[in-house]
C-alpha cells in the first residue's frame, strides 16, 4: 500500500462519518413526505430562508473539508486520531443542523411537526428501522447463493451470453465465474453489472414524475407506465454488455472500457426517463383531457376546481411547464446528451469532444426566436466577476503548488499539429460561447426563476429569491465534481450578478470570462487536470 493510500484511509470522509446516518434520513424524508404531504401543502407558500444561518452551515462543512485537504497534502498531522473524529461528526452534523434552520425557521419546523402529527412519527420510527436494516440487507445482497444480487447477476449473466451468440456465434460463457466474450476480448458480469443500480434510478425516477405531474396524468393507467420502464432499463443493460464484449472485440478495447463502459449506462437510464417522460405527456389514456383536468365550465368559470387534497386546479392550457422551457434547457441537455456520446466512443482520449459545440450551436440556432427576448447586454462588472471566480478556482493550486495528474496533456502531444491545434480549438470555443450560454440559460435563467413560480419566464431577474439562488447555485455546483465547491461559488456569483443587473448578458460574459482564463492557465502551465 502506498503512502498516499495510507493517508487516504486516515481522513474522516463524510461518507464514513455520517454513510450509517444517510438510510434513516432518506427512508424517514420519504415515508414523511408520503404520509403528511396534504398537510404540507399548505406551507409551500413563503417560505423563510435565513442566509447568515446557511453561510453557517458552508463554514462547518468547510471546516472539515479544509481539515481533510491539509492532512492529504501533508500540511498537518494525520487526522485519524477519535478526538478529531468526534469533532468532524459534531461539525457535519451541526453544519446539517443550520441547513434545516436556513431553509426553515425554528417556529416553522415546530408547527410543522404540530401539523403532520402523527406522521412524523411514523416517519422517524421507519428511519430507525432501515437503519437497523442496513447491514442484513446487504448480508443478504452480498450471499454467494441466495443473494438477490446473485439471483439478478445470473439472469444478466444468462442473457448477455443468448443475446451475445446471436451476433457473435463464437462466443463463449463461463458460468462458473460468470466470463462471458471472446477469445480476444471478455469481460466477468459481476453483480454490480446485473442493472439493478438502473432499475433503483428509473423506479425513483419515475415515482417522482408521476408525483409531481400528478395532476396531468390519469390513474391508475399511469403507474402501468413503471414496469414498462424498469424492464426497459434492464434490456438496454443487457445490449449495453453485449455491445461493450463486441466493441472490445473488435480491436478497441481502451474504448469499451474506458468510454464506453462508463457513459453507456447514463445513456440507457437518460433515454428511458426521456422516454418515458414522452409517454406520460403525449399518450391519450395517460394524459388527462382538459374536462378531466378542470372540470365543468362552471368551476373554470370559478376560477378552477379542487383537486382530491384541497389544492386548486387550474385549466389544462394552464398546466404544465411555460412553452419557454424548451429554449433555456435544451441547450443544456444537448451538451450533456453530446459528452455521454462523445464519452462513449472515446477512450482515455475524448477525441470527439468537438460534438458538444456542435451539438449546442445547433440547439441555441434552434431556439433563436425565443432567447432574442432575453437582454444580453452587459457592463464591466461581468469580466470583473468572471475573473474573481477564476481566482476561486486556482487559489487550491497556488496552496498546494503542485498540478493534479492528467493524461491529456500526454493525449493532445500524441496528435498531429492540425489535429491537436482543432482540438484545443474547439475546447476554447465551447468554454467561452457554448457552455456559458447553455449553463446560463439553464441554471440562472431557468432553475432559479422556476423555483419561484411555474411561469418562470414572467419572473424578472431581480426578483430571485436566496432560496431560488441557493438551490440552483448547489446544483451547478455539483456539476464539477471534486471542485464542486469552487463551483457552487461561481454559481453564487452569476446569480448575484444576474439578480443585481437584471439580464442574463452580465451572467454569460462573467461565466465566458472565467472558462477563457482557466483555459490561458491551462495552456500556459499545463495544468490539464482542470480539462480533464
Amino acid at each position: 500500500m502506498t503512502f498516499d493510500s495510507l493517508l487516504i484511509s486516515a481522513i474522516p470522509h463524510s461518507s464514513a462519518l455520517l454513510g450509517p446516518l444517510a438510510v434513516c434520513g432518506i427512508v424517514a424524508y420519504a415515508v414523511f413526505l408520503g404520509l403528511g404531504y396534504s398537510q404540507l401543502k399548505s406551507f409551500r407558500q413563503n417560505l423563510p430562508f435565513n442566509l447568515w444561518l446557511f453561510i453557517a452551515h458552508f463554514f462547518c462543512v468547510g471546516a472539515v473539508w479544509l481539515g481533510n485537504f491539509a492532512a492529504f497534502h501533508g500540511l498537518v498531522p494525520q487526522l485519524d486520531s477519535a478526538a478529531w473524529q468526534l469533532a468532524a461528526r459534531v461539525l457535519l452534523l451541526l453544519g446539517i443542523l443550520l441547513l434545516a434552520l436556513a431553509c426553515l425557521s425554528l417556529q416553522w419546523w415546530i408547527a410543522i411537526l404540530r401539523s403532520t402529527s402523527p406522521s412524523w412519527f411514523f416517519a422517524s420510527v421507519a428511519g430507525v428501522f432501515a437503519g437497523f436494516l442496513r447491514s442484513p440487507i446487504q448480508s443478504f445482497w452480498d450471499a454467494s447463493s441466495s443473494g438477490f444480487g446473485r439471483f439478478l447477476q445470473t439472469i444478466t449473466f444468462q442473457s448477455v451470453g443468448a443475446v451475445l451468440h446471436i451476433f457473435m456465434p463464437t462466443s463463449f460463457v463461463d458460468p462458473i465465474r460468470f466470463r462471458v466474450g471472446t477469445s480476444s476480448f471478455a469481460v466477468i458480469v459481476a453483480k454490480e453489472c446485473s442493472g439493478i443500480e438502473g432499475l433503483g434510478l428509473v423506479l425513483v425516477f419515475t415515482i417522482v414524475w408521476l408525483a409531481y405531474f400528478r395532476r396531468e396524468s390519469r390513474f391508475p393507467q399511469a403507474l402501468l407506465l413503471i414496469p414498462c420502464a424498469l424492464v426497459s432499463v434492464w434490456v438496454l443493460n443487457i445490449f449495453r454488455i453485449c455491445s461493450l464484449i463486441m466493441i472490445g472485440s473488435a480491436g478497441a478495447p481502451d474504448v469499451a472500457m474506458v468510454g464506453f463502459h462508463s457513459q453507456a449506462g447514463w445513456i440507457a437510464f437518460t433515454s428511458v426517463a426521456f422516454g418515458f417522460s414522452m409517454a406520460t405527456r403525449k399518450l391519450s389514456w395517460v394524459q388527462r383531457t382538459a374536462s378531466e383536468t378542470a372540470g365543468t365550465s362552471e368551476n373554470l368559470a370559478q376560477g378552477g376546481v379542487k383537486d382530491e387534497v384541497g389544492a386548486t386546479v387550474r385549466p389544462s392550457d394552464e398546466l404544465g411547464e411555460s412553452p419557454a422551457a424548451r429554449a433555456y434547457l435544451i441547450p443544456f441537455l444537448a451538451i450533456l446528451a453530446a459528452s455521454f456520446v462523445s464519452k462513449a466512443g472515446s477512450g482515455s482520449f475524448e477525441w470527439l469532444y468537438p460534438l458538444r459545440f456542435v451539438a449546442a450551436t445547433v440547439a441555441l440556432w434552434a431556439y433563436r426566436g425565443e432567447l432574442r427576448k432575453l437582454n444580453w447586454r452587459f457592463g464591466w462588472t461581468a469580466p470583473l466577476t468572471g475573473a474573481a471566480v477564476f481566482l476561486v478556482w486556482i487559489v487550491p493550486l497556488w496552496w498546494t503548488r503542485h498540478s493534479s495528474p492528467s493524461s491529456l496533456g500526454a493525449s493532445l502531444t500524441a496528435l498531429s499539429m492540425p489535429a491537436r491545434l482543432t482540438w484545443i480549438a474547439f475546447r476554447i470555443a465551447a468554454a467561452a460561447i457554448t457552455v456559458p450560454i447553455a449553463d446560463e440559460l439553464a441554471f440562472r435563467g431557468f432553475l432559479a426563476r422556476r423555483l419561484i413560480d411555474r411561469e418562470f419566464d414572467r419572473v424578472p431577474f431581480s426578483s430571485l429569491t436566496s432560496l431560488s439562488v441557493v438551490v440552483s447555485s448547489v446544483a451547478f455546483g455539483l456539476l464539477y465534481g471534486q471542485h464542486w465547491i469552487a463551483g457552487m461559488v461561481a454559481g453564487f456569483a452569476y446569480a448575484a450578478l444576474v439578480r443585481w443587473r437584471e439580464r442574463i448578458g452580465d451572467a454569460v460574459v462573467a461565466h465566458a470570462t472565467s472558462n477563457l482564463l482557466l483555459a490561458v492557465w491551462v495552456l500556459s502551465r499545463g495544468d490539464w487536470a482542470l480539462w480533464s
